[in-house]
């Protein structure tokens, strides 16, 4: 049963939006800052504004290695006034892990830009 699954918290797994520098839209990057790699991840983006919302998109990715990043999807700037929600879940051997990263239309700007050292690139970081 869902009650039994033992859920400990998310460390070192970090979501990343940064500005890409062929075109006008952003990259959404998953980081794994762990020592240990992270295995059969899922992971769903949506947006959601009042009375609007994006379809709900699916990504799959079987094993990020220890130190490592992956790509999730491009996002593009007309929907920064959404909410735009992460989803993620994975596994450690055989421990499940999940989390949500949550976006909010203000904090994806200029202003809210961190350098992100395994892209060399700033960005909007959440871990």
């Amino acid at each position: 049963m869902k009650r039994d699954i033992l859920y400990l918290p998310v460390e070192q797994v970090a979501m990343v939006i940064v500005p890409s520098k062929e075109h006008h839209l952003w990259q959404v990057y998953l980081i794994n800052r762990n020592k240990h790699s992270l295995e059969t991840i899922l992971v769903t983006s949506k947006g959601y504004h009042e009375d609007q919302k994006t379809s709900l998109l699916r990504h799959a990715i079987p094993h990020l290695e220890a130190g490592s990043l992956a790509l999730i999807e491009s996002i593009s700037p007309e929907v920064f006034h959404f909410t735009n929600e992460f989803w993620i879940s994975f596994y450690i051997g055989t421990q499940i892990y999940d989390k949500k990263y949550i976006y909010l239309p203000s904090s994806i700007n200029a202003s809210n830009l961190s350098y992100i050292e395994e892209l060399k690139l700033k960005g909007v970081l959440h871990l």
